[in-house]
């Protein structure tokens, strides 16, 4: 089998996801996928005519988001016609699907130039027919009485429950995320891949992160009000069903401490990130130089109900389908979708809290949910190289209770 070679790796700024108040809102999906396609090429100085694919990650593919995003960012871009192009969406894991399938097209031999990216416009949700995409079946009565689907947000407050994990010590790595994040801007850590968004008109719209709230303190976090309390038992339907009602259904005994909130939960923000993957003859015969290679790739099912588990089940599928442990693995990037899953995650595997997440996450960053796990893997790639490390491992939840994850070497 081939190797699969990361030649590059871009993306944009994340800027908050809310119409009016985000730098990056009102700009169109395609415009903000074609920044960072326009960029890798120009990076790489491909040709875009041997692009045999690309591969892309949107969440919620409705209104300005649908019709094939992949294509129409590459057309936006500039690219070669015979730059074909396809749209995925595997919810909040769309970022590492669209590697690890572009990588898998490589590595089977079939294609020698891939580029796997995805676009996420979160501030376009509810706006002309953009609303996300509804995994929750609340109309669904068959899929519901097999596996009852709640809120996101209430799933990460019933696995802190289940798992006695307290809201100090969620605070305390949401605080950790801000520092880090801070810490990474500051120092200029995340500069070598991020590509400045330029309006229609050419005008600069956002050439760094909007997101981050470096001011936080732990007195902060402890005073904000959790933010699924009042969700947790809305009525969604006549008969009175409730998210925490969907979580009873399979955990009867269980009485949720909502502990989640917008301090130590995922931001919303508008983003995109780009990949370029090809096979080492490719590459060798255009003298471009790769950065990384896939060592393995992994994906994995766990409950819906929960929604939010799969992280470590996913991650050591691949651990064992490259033959290795967590001991060999120099990095982690698990998203931060909140807290709580990025807490397990840890505690689970047992793992040095100083190779996870060093550079903050998403409760620091923002999460523009189809392009996250792309943004993932190069801010993984960029830090390996910067200290000098050899190998990086990305998962993360997403709806539905799945989990999708990477192992990258550098080369």
């Amino acid at each position: 089998m081939k190797e699969a070679w990361i030649i590059d790796a871009c993306r944009t700024p994340r800027g908050i996801g809310k119409a009016g108040k985000g730098s990056l809102a009102g700009i169109h999906p395609q415009q903000l996928g074609a920044t960072v396609l326009k960029a890798l090429a120009e990076r790489t100085q491909l040709n875009t005519a041997d692009v045999d694919d690309i591969i892309w990650g949107t969440s919620s593919q409705r209104g300005e988001q649908g019709g094939d995003l992949g294509r129409m960012a590459a057309l936006t871009a500039g690219y070669d016609v015979r730059s074909s192009a396809v749209t995925l969406d595997r919810f909040c894991g769309s970022g590492i699907t669209v590697v690890n399938l572009a990588a898998a097209s490589i590595m089977s031999g079939l294609e020698d130039v891939v580029i796997a990216g995805g676009t996420e416009m979160m501030s376009n949700y509810g706006q002309n027919g953009n609303d996300p995409a509804m995994f929750l079946d609340n109309g669904n009565m068959v899929l519901r009485e097999a596996h009852p689907q709640p809120h996101q947000g209430v799933c990460g407050d019933a696995i802190a429950t289940l798992e006695g994990i307290s809201r100090e010590d969620l605070d305390k790595l949401a605080l950790t995320s801000q520092q880090r994040a801070a810490h990474a801007i500051e120092n200029g850590y995340f500069d070598k891949s991020l590509v400045p968004v330029y309006r229609e008109d050419g005008t600069l719209a956002l050439d760094k992160e909007e997101f981050p709230r470096p001011s936080t303190t732990l007195e902060g976090l402890a005073a904000l009000k959790p933010a699924f309390a009042e969700l947790a038992y809305y009525p969604l339907d006549e008969a009175g069903t409730t998210y925490a009602g969907l979580v009873n259904n399979v955990y009867p005994d269980l009485k949720i401490s909502h502990v989640h909130h917008g301090g130590n939960s995922s931001g919303v923000v508008d983003g995109a990130a780009a990949i370029l993957l090809t096979s080492p003859e490719y590459a060798k015969e255009h003298n471009l130089k790769p950065r990384a290679k896939i060592v393995a790739m992994a994906n994995m099912g766990d409950s819906p109900t929960l929604m939010l588990n799969a992280p470590v089940p996913a991650a050591l599928k691949a651990l064992k389908n490259a033959g290795l442990t967590v001991d060999d693995i120099d990095l982690f990037e698990i998203n931060e979708a909140f807290a709580v899953v990025a807490e397990k995650f840890i505690r689970d595997l047992k793992l040095d809290r100083d190779k996870v997440n060093v550079n903050g996450g998403a409760m620091a960053l923002g999460h523009p949910i189809g392009a996250t796990g792309s943004i993932l893997i190069g801010t993984l790639l960029d830090e390996l190289e910067r200290r000098d490390l050899k190998r990086g491992l990305v998962t993360m939840c997403a709806a539905g209770g799945m989990a999708p994850a990477i192992i990258i070497e550098r080369i």
